[in-house]
């Protein structure tokens, strides 16, 4: 087996220095693009690839059984973009873009979601890292853009912050490598087509995709100028909701591979976790505070205490003391967002977004360490509702 696996390695390797070069009359790239009831993303998606200053690549957008088709955006391109339209049933992201991966013909695949926007130099980026050094598979971080609304940059901060996800997402410290997501991720097709492309997994099947890439010797490496600015979700609700899903995932990743959980993504069900008790510890503090002080009680400590009932603020006000740590990590977050985005009100809104974060992440991991670790649930039955619909 060991042998196998440093052959393929050996084969992508010396196949990645030969693609290094661009054969006459192979496509580059292709760039494959799912879409569920987003037209307007796809619009300004496709706008930003008109400019760009590397041009060899196509467009290949897969309608996933959207009740809002995009069909007449991509029409508006036909003139200035090599871009080919499908529409399928719906199978979810991962399936979707495995559809578009079997109609492609560049040489490597750049997967992105719907919701990003390319500054002009991106592809120029990702072909001047692979000139520099060829890879099997890459990804590159993501921006938020100054159009983007006040909760959009703190939904952005929140996902790249090393406060809140530990710098693993494309940052410059970070607690764990890189493993390339399916907002802007790059394959190379013969290694996409070996390895099956994205599996039927329901959450985390971009980086079920990593993990097999890695696990098959292949180089994966990230791209850091290869950023896209990335809108995510528009609503705080939203956007719990995603990073719920994502903490379902981790626990579904480590059923497959127990190798790929990594203290990093422990971390937010700890913060889950010491939140309610520190919101507990000063509730029952609270609480305590005053059933001390009722007014049966004040000619007690009148009598026996006395000055006692004089400090009754005092002991109200040290009830609060174990929201210390959160109003600290508030604190941090607010300043940290604020000087990155050079917004106040920015700053504000990404204390909440980081509360939402790792609460959001933290809750689905620990929701789905109970179905799938204590009940014994499978990833389907564990979660019936349809995640794609």
């Amino acid at each position: 087996m060991r042998l196998v696996v440093h052959f393929f390695c050996y084969l992508c390797q010396t196949t990645a220095v030969q693609e290094a070069v661009h054969y006459d009359g192979i496509m580059k790239y292709s760039l494959i693009i799912p879409v569920y009831n987003r037209p307007d993303e796809v619009d300004e998606l496709l706008e930003s690839l008109t400019g760009q200053t590397f041009t060899d690549f196509e467009v290949i957008v897969v309608e996933d059984g959207s009740s809002c088709p995009c069909r007449d955006v991509v029409e508006k391109y036909r003139d200035r973009l090599d871009v080919k339209y499908y529409a399928k049933d719906n199978s979810g992201p991962g399936q979707t873009r495995n559809y578009g991966a079997e109609r492609s013909a560049g040489e490597y695949l750049i997967v992105l979601d719907s919701d990003c926007v390319l500054p002009p130099g991106y592809l120029q980026a990702v072909e001047d890292e692979l000139a520099r050094e060829p890879a099997d598979a890459f990804g590159g971080p993501d921006r938020a853009h100054e159009s983007f609304t006040p909760v959009q940059k703190a939904i952005n901060y929140a996902m790249t912050s090393f406060l809140t996800t530990g710098g693993i997402r494309g940052g410059k410290k970070k607690m764990d490598k890189f493993y390339p997501r399916s907002f802007n991720m790059g394959v190379r097709s013969e290694v996409y087509r070996r390895l099956g492309g994205f599996s039927k997994m329901r959450f985390g099947e971009d980086i079920d995709f990593s993990i097999r890439i890695f696990k098959a010797g292949c180089r994966c490496r990230l791209f850091p100028e290869a950023w896209v600015w990335h809108k995510r979700r528009t609503d705080l609700k939203k956007f719990f909701k995603q990073v719920h899903n994502s903490g379902i995932a981790r626990i579904n990743l480590y059923k497959k591979y127990p190798d790929s959980l990594k203290l990093v993504h422990l971390l937010p069900m700890v913060f889950t976790v010491g939140v309610a008790v520190l919101l507990l510890a000063a509730l029952v503090g609270w609480i305590g505070s005053v059933w001390i002080f009722q007014m049966e009680h004040r000619y007690v400590y009148a009598v026996e205490m006395p000055g006692l009932a004089e400090h009754e603020h005092v002991f109200h006000a040290l009830s609060w003391i174990p929201l210390l740590p959160l109003l600290l990590f508030a604190l941090l977050a607010f300043v940290d967002a604020m000087a990155r985005n050079r917004d106040m009100g920015v700053g504000v809104l990404a204390v909440a977004a980081s509360f939402v974060q790792l609460t959001g992440y933290g809750t689905g991991f620990i929701r789905a360490w109970w179905q799938r670790m204590v009940r014994g649930k499978d990833e389907f039955s564990a979660f019936e509702k349809n995640f794609y619909k």
